[in-house]
């Protein structure tokens, strides 16, 4: 029997925080047809096509939570949307994109499901979950066996394009193990680590502490040497050679041997070694002229080229670079034993996933010239025994970052310090880097912006180096996380509101703030689009402003699930209630208990040094408490509501109403913090209880610790602000007794 096509209704990506996870993903509603009737076990043959031809799902554990769980479910029984989720998540880890958060559940219409995998890239994602459709159909219906080797290359080729390179993929997941946030810029390799006024930006290895001046010193060779020497770091004597001729005359007044390289060139290109002859030197100029702007021509250094990675000053990695050869066999040519002796090696390959590149002669003119020194062309067949050097550099992939002298490191990081970078790549000569370099004649040969890690990242013979944790820490130093505070409001309860006087409030307190709301995005109080802005991408324009200190966002349900919340965490987060659920019927959500399911993502990321705002009033919003990885704040009507007679029995603190003033509590001491402001006490007809949104944006203002006078001033003067009129100039007044501040104080 064959089965019709699985349907994707629609893919939805949820790029920050959501109902499922902290992560972005993907949510894909199905149509899995007549399927529903069809579990695996009914289906002949499957198990054993789909096994076979995805051998490595016996890695996904599924909910049996041992080795080969999740095929035992498919030989069990189970449904295609739980199969295409695990076949999804199979096939983004053969495309590098390692992953294993995956979610099938069921809606209320029949035989449509909710498919949710974790998105690192998410052209990626979406490629891999069509390209899973076809595969599970293919295992269903017993079409032709199904190409994976060929669909994982495309999925591989279209994951090296899209995603992060290596190096800068190293900074990303090292800020992310300390928790710090990042978001990527453009479609490159730019990317902000951090929110706000607390950014840091990185371009693979260079950062916004990277000075432009540095690195075009660091690309004129001459310039570069000039500069060390001055400092006394042992460079090689050189001089610019401006033809053929002038090459060869500066190589014998230097003293043979010599090397020819670019004077702007980078990553070893252009670069012939160990010159001893005239043609030799005018060969290497022509090779080295067209990489650059300009030839320099130096003495050579006897001895292995070293990259030394410098960081913030100090050496944290290093490696060390091996010639190629071939041995001949009498048989085949030179082209041929490149092929077979060190093309064939596992360790070298086209992608970022190899430590050592293939050797390519007719992309590399200088393995030419070096065959052509010792006799040979590309088509020779040397004798059998007989030894041929491919390449004398090029090949720096073997971690030596152990055996770096003190001195040799002292004098690499006073070079990285001379032309002023903040990450240097330093290229040593020397014949025992364990050795000072006075005493073996070893000198520093070029100094190098925007190095590549990849070597540290994967070098061939050794262990990875934390290289991107170095850059992270220079960046962020030890307790500094890149965090503003931000401030998450969510409910169906006037959150326009509240959101605008938080964002007062924090305004008052000096410090520059943006808003994300319904009505419009505001920095401080300019107004910069009148659009609704409660949604992802107006949440992102405030975390990448780099003038912002503190950011407050209003979160709707129908943000949160379908679009995901702009931020990873927050200082504050507010709910007022979980009602709106008939308005929520386009995503399968029916009750106010699932809007709590919903609404609790802003608690779920409330920080452990945060706070979560909650409405004592609210019994189901109550049950978010016991969420909360940071404090807990209530507020009600009145101080005898339950909730909050208990949370004060606790110790906890609270704001509530008495005679009109908005009341703070700690435990059983209390205090009046504000009078209750005339908007708020109006009862207009069909109007939210604005007192209680007072008394949650007041909750907010005491989380973040904004002092008492400022919150009282704030509320006096917040409906002169919020329509447009200049607020009214009262004096803060001081403290009604010390009582109040104490009980403000956390």
């Amino acid at each position: 029997m064959k089965y019709k096509n699985i349907e994707f209704l629609r893919l939805t990506p949820l790029r920050g925080p959501n109902i499922w996870t902290y992560r972005p993903i993907i949510e894909a509603w199905v149509d899995i047809g007549g399927l529903e009737d069809a579990p695996s076990n009914n289906i002949p043959g499957f198990y054993e096509r789909l096994s076979s031809w995805l051998p490595s799902l016996i890695e996904h554990r599924c909910s049996v939570g041992e080795h080969g769980g999740f095929l035992e479910r498919v030989r069990e029984g189970t449904w295609a949307a739980h199969i295409l989720e695990h076949v999804t998540l199979e096939l983004q880890n053969l495309a590098g994109q390692r992953t294993g958060f995956g979610k099938a559940r069921e809606t209320s219409k029949r035989g449509i499901y909710r498919v949710v995998v974790r998105s690192r890239q998410e052209q990626v994602t979406r490629a891999c979950l069509n390209a899973a459709r076809d595969l599970v159909m293919a295992a269903i219906n017993d079409d032709a066996p199904f190409d994976v080797p060929g669909t994982v290359e495309k999925l591989r080729e279209m994951a090296d394009s899209l995603c992060l390179g290596p190096s800068t993929a190293s900074i990303v997941n090292a800020a992310t193990e300390r928790r710090i946030p990042s978001i990527r810029l453009n479609e490159g390799n730019l990317v902000q680590i951090g929110y706000g006024a607390r950014q840091r930006r990185v371009w693979t290895a260079e950062t916004d502490q990277t000075s432009a001046i540095a690195e075009s010193i660091s690309c004129d060779k001459e310039l570069t040497k000039s500069l060390l020497a001055a400092c006394g770091v042992p460079i090689p004597q050189g001089c610019i050679a401006h033809g053929a001729d002038e090459a060869w005359q500066a190589a014998q007044d230097i003293g043979l041997p010599v090397v020819v390289k670019p004077r702007d060139g980078n990553h070893g290109r252009g670069v012939s070694t160990d010159l001893n002859t005239q043609k030799e030197v005018e060969d290497a100029f022509r090779i080295a002229e067209n990489e650059g702007s300009g030839v320099l021509v130096e003495r050579f250094v006897s001895g292995d080229e070293h990259r030394l990675l410098v960081v913030g000053g100090r050496v944290v990695a290093a490696a060390k670079g091996e010639t190629a050869s071939v041995v001949g066999d009498g048989r085949l040519s030179i082209a041929a034993l490149i092929g077979r002796q060190l093309n064939s090696d596992p360790r070298r390959g086209p992608s970022d996933d190899c430590p050592l590149g293939f050797i390519l002669i007719e992309e590399d003119p200088a393995v030419v010239l070096e065959l052509k020194r010792q006799g040979y062309t590309p088509e020779s067949v040397p004798g059998k025994g007989k030894k041929v050097l491919i390449q004398r550099n090029g090949n720096i992939a073997n971690d030596v970052t152990d055996l770096v002298h003190p001195d040799v490191a002292a004098v690499v990081s006073l070079a990285a310090r001379v032309i002023g970078l903040d990450i240097a790549g330093v290229d040593v000569v020397a014949e025992d880097i364990s050795r000072p370099l006075e005493q073996q004649r070893g000198a520093i040969v070029e100094v190098n912006a925007g190095p590549g890690l990849h070597m540290h990242l994967m070098p061939a013979d050794s262990k990875p180096r934390p290289v991107g944790e170095a850059i992270v820490d220079s960046l962020f130093p030890e307790g500094e996380k890149g965090r503003i505070p931000i401030v998450g409001v969510a409910g169906m309860q006037d959150t326009t509101l509240i959101a605008r006087l938080v964002a007062w409030l924090i305004h008052l307190s000096g410090k520059s703030v943006g808003l994300a709301c319904r009505d419009g995005l505001f920095l401080d109080r300019r107004q910069v689009d009148k659009n609704d802005c409660a949604n992802w991408a107006a949440g992102q324009r405030l975390l990448i402003n780099r003038s912002l200190e503190a950011a407050v966002f209003e979160n709707g349900a129908e943000v949160i699930l379908g679009q995901g919340m702009a931020y990873d965490r927050c200082q504050v987060g507010i709910v007022t209630d979980v009602e709106g659920a008939e308005a929520l019927g386009q995503y399968d959500i029916q009750d106010a208990e699932q809007v709590f399911h919903v609404l609790r993502t802003q608690i779920d990321i409330v920080l452990s040094d945060g706070a979560a705002v909650l409405n004592a009033a609210d019994p189901i919003v109550l049950r978010m408490a016991e969420l909360c990885d940071g404090e807990v704040i209530l507020y009600g009507p009145g101080p005898n509501l339950p909730a909050i007679v208990e949370h004060r029995a606790r110790g906890g603190r609270a704001l509530f109403l008495r005679d009109n003033r908005i009341m703070l509590a700690t435990g059983p001491v209390e205090g009046p913090l504000a009078g209750l402001p005339a908007f708020a006490a109006r009862k207009d007809e069909g109007e939210a209880d604005r007192a209680a949104s007072v008394l949650a944006a007041t909750g907010a203002a005491v989380a973040l610790g904004i002092p008492v006078e400022m919150i009282r001033v704030g509320i006096e003067t917040f409906e002169q602000d919020r329509n447009g009129k200049r607020p009214a100039h009262n004096r803060p007044r001081k403290a009604a007794n010390q009582q109040l501040t104490t009980l403000f104080e956390r």
